[in-house]
């Protein structure tokens, strides 16, 4: 069983530490999924996706399957964003084919019913989990805690469920905005609790992932994306003063580079649209940089995937980069095409 040492250097924390790698460390968003036939087995005896989530042994064997496969440089934890609405008391479920449902908060009178405070000990399991893969985890291989950020969480509590462009929090935020706020404070408390969870149990860094942060226009994107994650960070830091922090506010485009300013984080995801000068000049000049290949070549494979790595490659290798994609592995992605992504990362050196 592996031990941790203080001997280990870990590539992945290295990047966030400010010292560029010869060659970028490398993980995959959802490395832990349906692309994988060992995940479909494992998922098949759990049952529910939360019996998963929430399962220990069963969470640590999926996070583990991509890093004995593929060999990676970080592990992700398996979970999902929406645990911490779970612990603030909401119903939440997942149907097949059709994501994720909770009982939606689309009234300020539904607002209000919110627990401000989380049931932790709903989310032990994930700790356990996270004790779990620690124990077993490469001492050279970093540990990825995460959670959602408040927008993106609140989007799906206000809503019930995914939509198009999440117009029913936009919406609300627009019409009762003290009442949205609501929502917003109680996922910035937790999560700031949640995540501070996590490290105690193991985790080297922690991601905050804003999905739909995109959705929202410049004045919006900084009131509901980058000010709750500021505050994320900060109350974390409070505790934990070097903990490391990824941002991911997948659409941000021109407005990453106040995202970067704003919340201090070490490094932020960026999409496969990112333009590549402005990120060099406005964002990697300061954090580091993980992404941001297109999922969609990663399936199709052949010279494309090729031309596609030497593309990140080449605009971002410069710098400190984490190799990763722009979003989450497809499950129709080939494992081959997996294993030619990484070869090809791997034998670069710059």
């Amino acid at each position: 069983m592996p031990q941790e040492t203080e001997a280990a250097v870990k590539p992945f924390l290295e990047v966030l530490s400010g010292r560029k790698q010869p060659s970028p460390p490398i993980w995959m968003m959802r490395q832990a999924g349906r692309y994988l036939p060992e995940y479909r087995e494992v998922r098949a005896k759990a049952g529910g996706f939360l019996d998963l989530c929430f399962t220990p042994e069963f969470a640590a064997e999926v996070t583990l399957q991509p890093i004995r496969r593929f060999a990676f440089d970080a592990a992700i934890i398996f979970s999902d964003i929406l645990v911490v609405p779970y612990a603030l008391g909401r119903a939440v479920r997942f149907e097949v084919g059709e994501g994720p449902r909770l009982d939606p908060l689309d009234t300020p009178e539904k607002i209000a019913t919110l627990e401000p405070r989380a049931d932790l000990g709903k989310l032990e399991p994930v700790f356990e989990a996270l004790r779990l893969v620690r124990r077993e985890l490469d001492p050279k291989i970093a540990l990825i805690g995460f959670c959602g950020a408040p927008w993106t969480v609140a989007t799906y509590m206000v809503a019930g469920q995914g939509t198009p462009d999440q117009a029913p929090a936009r919406l609300m935020a627009y019409r009762h905005p003290e009442a949205f706020a609501g929502i917003i404070d109680a996922l910035v408390d937790n999560s700031i609790d949640y995540l501070l969870g996590q490290l105690a149990a193991g985790a080297d860094v922690l991601q905050i992932f804003d999905t739909w942060a995109g959705v929202l226009p410049p004045r919006e994107f900084l009131r509901w994306s980058v000010e709750p994650t500021s505050r994320i960070v900060e109350g974390v830091r409070a505790k934990v003063p070097d903990a490391k922090i990824i941002g991911f506010p997948r659409g941000a485009g021109a407005l990453l580079p106040a995202y970067v300013d704003a919340t201090g984080v070490n490094a932020v995801s960026i999409d496969w649209a990112a333009e590549p000068t402005m990120i060099r000049e406005k964002v990697q000049k300061r954090v580091a940089v993980q992404g941001n290949l297109d999922p969609l070549v990663l399936i199709a494979g052949g010279a494309a995937l090729d031309r596609a790595i030497d593309d990140v490659l080449a605009s971002y290798a410069g710098g400190r980069l984490i190799f990763n994609l722009g979003h989450g592995i497809q499950p129709e992605t080939p494992i081959a095409h997996v294993e030619q992504m990484i070869r090809r990362v791997r034998a670069y050196r710059g």
